[in-house]
């Protein structure tokens, strides 16, 4: 099949899913054309069933906001006629979705049918795409589509809440790619982090307040009075500055590390002891779930698809947004018991497992195939 496949190409969850599932369809023998204004940050290397289209957004003194949505669409368009594309797999809503739909018309004007399937990820629909500015346009553009999926039950329910749905959603899960989270620590880098032996916490996301960071300093303090322990940060956003501020004015920064956006995080993983994700709200959790591939228990909160992924007691555990006390306690009641934290790390990987790539890819194939 020849799919183009339209995305951000950041290190949020929805780019990383889509370039991830781009790359496990040409290891199969398709044609995967991804259109997006950069290479996607999880596309690196020669592959050679993998064809990069950027989007270029001419600038003129007249608009204050450059046009990316028509730029977008007439790329897609492009791209479709020159290189046999059969369906369009576009990821986040806005403006991915309505972009889409402009370029299936102009293409059925031509002759052309070109199916389109739009995956919601979730802040297009939770916080985004009910604002009242964008909410009659992602409406449409959904109802347009030819399919529509979500990467939780959290996410299809909310959506069905929020928007005037006329169609199924299907529930995709996202994956991982175990194989590729089971490292062994490198001993160097394991050393300079905890030269003696601390527990290594960690905390991975793109820093923004649904994230409540800081209640993952606040964890770390009170674990860390208790037993010797590290706090890594990964990730960056508009939040870290205040987070870095908040790390100085407490009596453990000297045991916190901020190592900005990291693409090889499974040797980050290989080397941590407890991952914490104390979000708001998560739609799914990529972050956690591909913690738990490389056997590392989670500690979270039970918001959205958290509770789909984190098995409460069996591969970390789950605790209500803000409730720092009861993650705290959870965090010790691992890192203080070896025979449980040890099996806890068993669990997460077996958990981990039927979110692996090679399950959940065939039922995108799947998909495609009833439009191509």
């Amino acid at each position: 099949m020849n799919i183009g496949i339209v995305c951000y190409p950041t290190f949020g969850g929805s780019g990383v899913l889509a370039t991830e599932l781009g790359k496990a369809l040409a290891d199969k023998g398709h044609n995967i054309h991804f259109i997006t204004y950069q290479q996607p940050v999880r596309l690196s290397g020669f592959h050679a069933n993998i064809f990069y289209h950027e989007v270029r957004v001419p600038t003129y003194p007249l608009f204050d906001y450059p046009p990316y949505e028509t730029a977008l669409a007439s790329t897609m368009v492009d791209v479709i006629l020159n290189n046999n594309v059969e369906l369009l797999h576009v990821h986040y809503a806005i403006p991915h979705a309505s972009a889409a739909f402009m370029a299936k018309q102009i293409l059925a004007k031509q002759g052309i049918k070109i199916p389109v399937i739009t995956t919601l990820h979730g802040t297009d629909i939770t916080l985004v795409g009910r604002d009242k500015t964008y909410s009659p346009v992602v409406t449409f553009s959904m109802n347009e589509s030819d399919a529509i999926t979500a990467v939780s039950k959290n996410l299809r329910d909310e959506t069905y809440r929020n928007f005037k749905i006329e169609k199924d959603i299907e529930v995709i899960y996202n994956f991982v790619d175990v194989k590729r989270f089971n490292r062994k620590p490198i001993a160097a880098f394991k050393k300079v982090i905890s030269p003696n032996d601390e527990k290594i916490l960690l905390h991975a996301s793109n820093f923004r307040k649904v994230k409540r960071v800081e209640d993952v300093v606040k964890v770390f303090i009170n674990v860390s009075k208790k037993i010797p322990s590290k706090l890594l940060f990964v990730g960056d956003g508009p939040e870290r500055s205040a987070i870095e501020r908040l790390c100085r004015e407490s009596d453990v920064h000297n045991d916190i590390r901020f190592l900005g956006k990291q693409e090889q995080m499974e040797d980050i993983l290989a080397v941590s002891d407890v991952f914490i994700l104390p979000s708001e709200y998560e739609s799914f959790g990529l972050a956690a779930l591909e913690a738990m591939a490389a056997e590392v228990p989670v500690i979270s909160t039970n918001a959205g698809g958290l509770t789909e992924i984190n098995v409460n007691g069996y591969s970390g555990f789950l605790s209500n947004v803000g409730d720092v006390e009861d993650m705290s306690k959870n965090t010790l009641t691992l890192l203080t018991d070896e025979k449980k934290f040890l099996q806890y790390k068993s669990n997460a990987l077996s958990q981990a497992k039927k979110f692996d790539i090679h399950i959940i890819v065939p039922e995108y194939e799947a998909l495609y195939k009833k439009f191509i």
